[in-house]
């Protein structure tokens, strides 16, 4: 019985060694993001940006995240270190193989890859597949998908929950659309963050209630 013991501690020890304490995951996250703030390209966020999302998570307690468009992992690596903060964990997709992979390495070097299932997909046909449920949705791919995605993951998306999309400053590409869309909804409530030039619409749903249109 002491060797079962032994050997249980034994791994837990491992384990915890491998995983680190909270404090060690945010200083080694804090020093990635400030070291790399400069080199995100790649229609990647703002570093403002990023910020925007991990309070979003961390203030309402988000667990079940979707990002739609890693790019190179920017704006997931923000989310992931909130998520780590309130048990959850974040689903990724990107479709270019290149932006892949840079996002996996720079996942790992930021120490959240545990909170990050990344998948190489086509986001038009695998947003569909999700099941779900959803308390956090970041779309950040094509705008003129914009409404499409969100007409995807409504019935996903739990009440209380929010939908958040990039680049809404500027209005093109789907952006008026999009905006004129969830505004209309009775059930969601829509404000703009303009902390940066990008702009990111900010949806509350209040219900679950659907629109008939």
């Amino acid at each position: 019985m002491s060797l079962w013991i032994l050997l249980i501690g034994t791994v837990l020890s491992v384990f915890a060694q491998k995983a680190g304490t909270p404090e060690e995951l945010d200083a080694k996250v804090e020093k990635f993001l400030k070291e790399n703030r400069g080199h995100w390209h790649d229609l990647n966020v703002p570093y403002e940006d990023g910020k925007v999302l991990f309070n979003l998570i961390l203030k309402n307690n988000y667990t079940r995240a979707l990002e739609i468009g890693t790019s190179t992992g920017h704006s997931a690596i923000w989310m992931a270190w909130a998520l780590s903060k309130t048990g959850g964990k974040l689903i990724t997709i990107e479709i270019d193989g290149g932006r892949y992979k840079a996002a996996l390495k720079n996942f790992k070097k930021a120490g959240v890859e545990d909170f990050i299932d990344a998948r190489l997909a086509d986001a038009h046909q695998l947003v569909k597949e999700l099941e779900g449920p959803f308390d956090f949705v970041f779309s950040d791919a094509d705008k003129e998908w914009y409404t499409q995605y969100f007409k995807d993951v409504d019935s996903k998306l739990v009440a209380g929950g929010c939908f958040t999309a990039h680049n809404v400053r500027d209005g093109f590409g789907g952006i008026k659309e999009f905006l004129a869309y969830i505004r209309s909804l009775p059930n969601y409530q829509t404000t703009i963050d303009h902390s940066s030039s990008s702009g990111i619409s900010i949806s509350h749903k209040k219900s679950s209630a659907t629109s008939s249109r």
